[in-house]
């Protein structure tokens, strides 16, 4: 396994203006509706010796949730859905880090969805890391994940004349993450 630069151990917090955290599924069997999470929190802690031993955390505010619509947003937000009010968090985290090539990774632990925990993979691909134009150290990634969200107790539907329902059970989930590291003052 590559070795990780040393520069890179330490604390990483998602930004949340260049992360995106969002989920795509079918619509009427026919179209797709996107959507993201605007309030979105994340920390990966690097362990540069041994990368298998890092870790990630995320919260995502459930009530956050944006697909361009606030009438379908209202409605993601009740008990047919996400239940925003009794749950009002979605939370990831990692159980194993592992390295399948250099740049990318399997990342997996325990997503939490209206109090259902489950144990999932994220395939993520490490983009790069760059410092930026203010004296940040920022790493992106990317990656997706097709779960059912019916395994986390998300279960309304309507049925289609033709046999068909409005809301497909996959989901696909979208992983767009800027992290910034804490540095220490450079004073």
């Amino acid at each position: 396994m590559p070795e990780i630069d040393p520069s890179y151990a330490g604390e990483w917090h998602f930004d949340p203006a260049h992360t995106r955290l969002g989920f795509s599924t079918r619509h009427a069997m026919v179209t797709k509706v996107r959507g993201s999470f605007n309030d979105v929190e994340g920390v990966i802690n690097v362990d540069a010796e041994d990368p298998t031993a890092s870790t990630v955390s995320i919260t995502i505010k459930v009530a956050s949730i944006d697909t361009r619509n606030a009438q379908r947003d209202e409605h993601l937000r009740t008990n047919d859905f996400f239940d925003a009010p009794h749950y009002p968090e979605i939370t990831f985290v990692s159980k194993r880090i592992d390295q399948v090539e250099e740049n990318s990774f399997i990342v997996s632990g325990d997503l939490t969805i209206r109090g259902v925990t489950k144990e999932i993979a994220i395939p993520l691909e490490f983009i790069g890391v760059e410092r930026d134009p203010f004296g940040n150290l920022r790493a992106g990634f990317e990656g997706s994940r097709r779960i059912d969200r019916k395994d986390f107790g998300v279960n309304w539907n309507a049925a289609l004349d033709s046999g068909g329902v409005l809301v497909s059970d996959r989901i696909l989930l979208e992983f767009e993450i800027s992290a910034v590291k804490t540095e220490a003052s450079q004073n």
